[in-house]
Formats: C-alpha cells, structure tokens, sequence
C-alpha cells in the first residue's frame, strides 16, 4: 500500500499544507483599520467575527465545509455501499430548519452584538445563564469534534502505515499531524483563515469527489443507464426497497433513515447544529447583516444536499465496482469488514498523483471541520467565560488585544487532541455506524442548549436556575434514551426491549428541557446589555476594500 502512495502522492499532499498553513499566516496580518477596535475591526472582535465582513457566499460555503466530517467522507459512502440512500431523506428536516434558523434564530442573535451567540441570554438571563449554557457547548462540541478527529485518524493510519486496525500509537501520531497543523493555522488567522481555508478544502473535496465518480464510470463496463437499471434492481432489506430507495415510510423508531425521522427528529438537530452550536453559527455573525446571515444559512442546505449526494453516489458506484464481480470481470480486494471502502478506494485503485489528489480531498474535510470548532470554542472560553469572570472579580479587562485569544486557541486545539485519543479509547465499531456515533453525541448538551434558546426566543418565561435545571434535564433524558438503558428500563416496565433511533433522542430531549426552562419565570431584564456583556460591535468603518462593509447593519 505505501508503494501504491508514492513519492508523487506525498508532494501533492505536502504542498497542500504548505498552502493551508501560508494562507493561515498571511491571514492573521493586520491590515488598515483593523488595529482600531472602535470599528470593531480589532483585537478580539476583529479575531473571532472578522469585523462582520464576510460575504454571504463565503459564508455558505463555510457552514457546509464545518458540517463536513471524516463520518461524511468515510460513513456516507459506506452507507450507499451497505444499504441505500434513504440517508438523503433527512434533508428534508434540514429545508425546514434552515428556515426556522434565518427566521427566529439569526435576526435577534445577530443584534445581540456580541461575539457568541451565548451572548444573548446574557442579556435574557443574565451572566450565570450564559456561563451554564457556553460550559455545556464547549463539552459538547469538544465531545463531537475530538470524535470527528478520531474518526479522521482511522483512515489517515490505512494511509501512512497500511494498518487497516492501527495501534494506539498509530493513531495518537495520526491525531496529531492533522491537530497541530490545524491549531498552527487557526491561531495565526483567526475567523477569517477558518472562513476562507474553508473555502479552498470544499473546493477540494468536491474536486476530489467528482473525480472519483468520473474514475468509477470509467471503469465500469455500464453505461449510465446500466448502472441505474442494476442498482434498481438491487434488493435492500425486507419492505421491498433496492439501492436507490430514498424514502422509508417504516414506523419504526428503530430507523435512523425514514421520513418521519427527517420531519421530525432531523429538523429539531438542524435547528441546534445551526441555531445554538456557535461552531456554525458563528457563519451567520460574521456576515455583515443579519439578512445575509439568514440567506447564507438558508443557501447552505442547497450546497450540503448536493454534496452529500456527491457522497452517496460514490458509495453506490464502489458498491457495483466491488460487489459485483459478474459486473467487472474481476474480484477486487476489500478492507477486513468491508468498512471505509472510500479511502480503500482511493488508495489502492487510483493511479500516481491522482490518488494524492484525492486523499487531500479527506485532509481538507478533517481540517475544515475540526479549525471551525477550535475557533468557536475559544471564542466562547474567552468572551463567555474568562472576560465575564474578570469583570465580575473586578479585572479590567483589555479586547484590543488578541494574544490571549491566540493562546486560548492553542490550549483549545491541545485539548480536542485529547479528547479525540479518548474517544480512540470508548469507541466500539461493533455498535454503531461511523455516522451515528458522531451525530449522536452531540445531544447530550445540545437537547438542553435547544430547550433553553426556544425558551428565550419565543417566550417570556425562564431563569438562570431553570436554564440549569434545562441543560441537566436533556443531558439526562438522551442518557435515559442509549440503547442499553433503555433497553434495559423498558424491558423491566413492559417486558419489551425498546430502541429509538438517535434524532428521536433530539426530539425527546429538547421537548423536556423546553418545558422544564418554562418552570422559571424572572423579571426580564433590561433591554440594553448589562455591563458584564461585551459591548455591541458598530458598523465597519467606511474605510474599506469592501463598499458593502460600509452598509448599515
């Protein structure tokens, strides 16, 4: 396997992280107007929200590449290849909530003001209320993207070592060649290198995409409608569906992939990954309206439903190149339970260079999923919960600044590195797909953070105290809802094993935490923040390259 990824491959990939890292550099040079905070160019706004000026199609294509993970170019196309694609059912509950999001989300958290989103409920709730729910994001998010990072891990070790079950070593060197290039670049560049390095590795992975599907069709000996006619005529499970099934009508809760899923369940976890995960709504606050932010976010469901179809159709191609030896004229080798058949592919079929195209391709996802969370989750230790903490204690506190925030980021990306040798170490493959270990443990907070966003978005009701007793709530029901404790607790009570499928745990979970949120009823504070939450960041100043950026917000 290292003789079929030679020296030509290892220069491709080389030279993408030269240029990764150069852009990361260059982009945390200061420039003009942004020395000045006063235009909210500066220190820690200019750092963590580019002095709102990023344009809406940036912006899009940004979401889409932080959505991405290892799970999606490796899980995906190992779900076509297993099964179908009813996985592009739940886009459907993705169309409702970007809309719900650009509607009731974006235009109040965007004229908070301040830098995270969970500057908002300071101004709602007070400063205890923010603190409880940014501790309950960072865990969450550090959780979610130390398992991304792990996931990515897996498939770099088949590249570097040809080990199909890496040591833990393996995967330890592995984890840090992808953190500490990424936590390099991030910390130079802030926001801005995280919002345009985006830009270039969803370029490549596309890229990297398209290639693939042409190399497959060149490949195999079917036209296009000979592929079609045999997928189609694939059986896949026991209702009556083949390889190209999109829709399941199947009642049981068991399904991650039906149509009531995606109605439901899928549309209450789109609304929190983009509504009260500051690791993509970050995108909408750097904009420079709130109107852009809603048409960026809106925008950004398009692009992610043609590149997850992008995924599914590469699965469904390696499943006639590999399944079907009657097809081919030939066997071809798979990976030991046939898992991570992508990479497999890219690394033993494609020819010099090409296949070192490819694999920067999985570089440039792992990256771009894993710099976004490093920078939202600094932008919240530093603006929710050390800057808060000093003032409260009485420091003054200096935002002309961004060293601390720099070195935040370090520490930040030090820690997901850990987290992700953690998960190498809870993970057990024989449970779960690659995919839903990934969505499914973001829950855990997420449910909690959901119940206490709609709460203060569409009522008057709620508490510092009942916004605690929230969090708790929906980290507790989804605990209640795993598949061995429920099976376990319903068993005792009905004599029946039940198992629900993870984005009903979503759904569950956020109704609890929403009605327990509602238990509180404080006086709503005044309408102006108080004076412990970062100030409102004013208009960009008319000096600049950008006319647009002179615009009224």
């Amino acid at each position: 396997m290292l003789a079929t990824f030679g020296i030509w491959d290892w220069t491709v990939v080389a030279a993408y992280f030269v240029v990764v890292t150069w852009v990361g550099v260059r982009m945390g040079r200061p420039r003009g107007s942004e020395s000045t905070v006063g235009t909210g160019r500066g220190g820690v706004n200019a750092y963590f929200l580019g002095g709102r000026s990023i344009p809406v199609w940036t912006a899009m294509v940004s979401i889409v590449a932080s959505s991405l993970s290892a799970a999606s170019f490796v899980g995906v196309p190992d779900t076509a290849f297993f099964g179908d694609i009813s996985y592009l059912v739940l886009s459907l509950g993705g169309f409702i909530s970007v809309f719900v999001v650009a509607l009731l989300f974006v235009p109040k958290l965007y004229a908070a003001g301040t830098v995270t989103i969970y500057g908002f409920l300071a101004q709602r709730y007070g400063e205890p209320a923010r603190l409880a729910v940014s501790l309950a994001f960072i865990f969450g998010r550090m959780l979610a993207s130390g398992s991304r990072l792990f996931l990515a891990a897996i498939p770099l070790s088949l590249l570097i070592w040809g080990a199909q079950t890496p040591s833990t070593l393996q995967m330890v060197l592995a984890i840090l060649l992808i953190g500490v290039i990424v936590t390099f670049y991030t910390v130079m560049g802030g926001v801005k290198a995280v919002v345009w390095l985006d830009v270039i590795q969803l370029a490549i992975v596309v890229g990297a995409a398209l290639l693939t599907v042409g190399i497959l069709l060149y490949r195999i000996p079917l036209g296009l409608g000979g592929i079609f006619d045999l997928l189609r005529t694939t059986p896949v499970g026991t209702d009556g569906g083949n390889k190209l099934t999109v829709v399941r009508y199947s009642t049981d809760p068991a399904l991650p992939y039906t149509l009531w899923t995606a109605l439901l369940g899928q549309t209450v976890l789109g609304v929190a990954a983009l509504g009260v995960d500051h690791d993509l709504a970050q995108r909408f606050l750097v904009t420079k309206s709130a109107a852009k932010g809603a048409l960026s976010v809106i925008l950004s469901q398009l692009l992610s439903v043609a590149v997850i179809s992008l995924f599914l159709v590469i699965g469904l191609l390696l499943f006639v190149f590999y399944n079907r030896p009657d097809v081919m004229g030939v066997v071809y080798p798979l990976p030991d339970g046939g898992k991570g058949i992508y990479p497999w592919f890219l690394l033993n079929e494609l020819p010099p260079v090409l296949s070192g195209l490819c694999i920067i391709g999985f570089f440039a996802v792992a990256q771009g999923s894993m710099d976004s969370a490093v920078n939202a989750l600094a932008a919240s230790v530093v603006s929710d919960v050390i800057h808060p903490l000093r003032r409260r204690f009485g420091y003054v506190v200096d935002e002309s600044s961004d060293w601390e925030s720099k070195w935040v980021v370090a520490g930040v990306g030090a820690v997901m590195c850990g987290f992700a040798v953690f998960c190498a170490l809870i993970y057990d493959p024989a449970q779960r797909t690659l995919l839903d270990f990934v969505l499914g443990v973001m829950t855990f907070a997420f449910t909690g953070m959901l119940g206490v966003f709609l709460t203060a978005l569409l009522t008057r009701r709620g508490s510092s105290a009942s916004v605690v007793a929230a969090l708790l709530a929906g980290a507790l029901t989804v605990l209640l809802l795993q598949d061995g404790i429920l099976g376990w607790w319903s068993e005792a009570l009905s004599g029946v094993r039940w198992k629900l499928a993870f984005p009903w745990w979503m759904t569950l979970g956020t109704t609890v935490a929403f009605a327990v949120c509602m238990i509180g009823n404080s006086p709503a504070p005044a309408t102006s923040a108080p004076p412990s939450a970062t100030p409102p960041i004013p208009p960009a100043s008319p000096i600049s390259a950008d006319p647009e950026a002179a615009q009224p917000k």
